[in-house]
């Protein structure tokens, strides 16, 4: 494996952004030091992840393309949560709820980055201040990536000085066709898990957890995305497409999460996760211009396998929790493997 640095533009105020390439074999991925985000993935020649050429798209953009979020991923409903007897408000980006951590969350800032002593990977760590978009402690961040054998690992660890919230994942948007193909409409999905958690309009858990049998939720055995997204689900529907979290368990196993195929290019990515939840988010409200090869990028034009907790888990004592305890460590990992027939 190797690992190189380039430039990748400036930050307004003058600092300097990085982008890291890591290369094994017939997998090449390059992350940047702005939002520890995944600006290409490159297996066997084709990219398969959608993002920008340079900086300037990614600091006008506000969709996340491959950015590593936090300090909560997805949503905490009505902006606030209790903690230790404490209400805490927070920004309320998304309608009236709060959505990736705020409005400066993890995705929209600068981490610094250095390549492991045995140049086998990069770690990128970032620190958030006490009230930092309304969240208590002081969090110490570190994300490694990790390239080997057609695998991309991600490996998460954080630290607080007081009890707080803490669920990361990484927002990649995967088109296995590559950035500039058709939509993800003929890709075919399996997520094994049996429920989802059920969301009201706004995409916020109600708490319920409804069982994927006999519904469009159902990808167990593999299901063409555009049949789900074209089914008459009142789910389906009021998101758009999918957008939903799929229950993995409530344990933190390593477990095999999800496969797609791409019929056209003959890749197969192969998702696997220590987290509960994975949120399938087949880019329902996509719509950026001036991404790669100057392309637009709209509707279904990608998906998200987001490893995760569940969503608006401090409002819901059956989720798993999301709370990390002064002086703990915070550890998870998820792999994206790539193969092709």
């Amino acid at each position: 494996m190797s690992v190189k640095r380039y430039p990748f533009g400036c930050m307004p105020n003058g600092d300097p952004v990085y982008r890291y390439e890591l290369r094994s074999g017939v997998l090449s991925v390059s992350v940047l030091t702005y939002g520890a985000t995944i600006q290409s993935i490159v297996f066997d020649g084709k990219d398969v992840v959608l993002g920008y050429d340079d900086l300037e798209h990614y600091l006008r953009s506000t969709c996340c393309f491959g950015s590593t979020v936090g300090r909560v991923a997805n949503r905490i409903g009505g902006a606030s949560f209790e903690l230790n007897g404490r209400t805490y408000p927070l920004a309320a980006n998304n309608g009236n709820n709060h959505l990736h951590g705020g409005i400066v969350g993890f995705a929209y800032r600068l981490w610094d980055a250095d390549i492991l002593s045995d140049e086998d990977g990069v770690v990128f760590r970032l620190t958030s201040p006490d009230g930092e978009e309304g969240y208590p402690g002081k969090l110490s961040v570190s994300v490694t990536f990790t390239v080997d054998k057609g695998r991309l690992r991600i490996a998460y660890a954080a630290v607080s000085d007081a009890d707080t919230l803490v669920n990361l994942t990484n927002h990649a948007y995967f088109n296995l066709e590559g950035h500039d193909g058709p939509a993800v409409l003929d890709t075919v999905l399996s997520i094994h898990a049996d429920k989802i958690t059920v969301s009201d309009e706004g995409l916020v858990p109600t708490g319920e957890l409804l069982a994927v049998e006999g519904t469009p939720f159902d990808l167990r055995e593999g299901k063409r995305l555009g049949d789900g997204i074209g089914a008459p689900h009142p789910l389906i529907l009021s998101a758009g497409g999918y957008d939903h979290n799929y229950v993995l368990g409530t344990d933190r196993a390593w477990r095999h999460a999800a496969t797609a195929t791409a019929p056209i290019s003959g890749i197969t990515m192969e998702c696997w996760t220590d987290m509960p939840g994975v949120q399938l988010y087949t880019a329902n409200g996509l719509n950026e211009t001036g991404c790669k090869g100057g392309a637009v990028q709209g509707k279904y034009r990608g998906f998200c396998l987001e490893t995760q907790y569940w969503p608006d888990a401090p409002h819901h004592a059956h989720f798993p929790s999301i709370v990390l305890e002064a002086g703990d460590i915070y550890r998870s990992k998820t792999e994206y493997r790539f193969s092709k027939a």
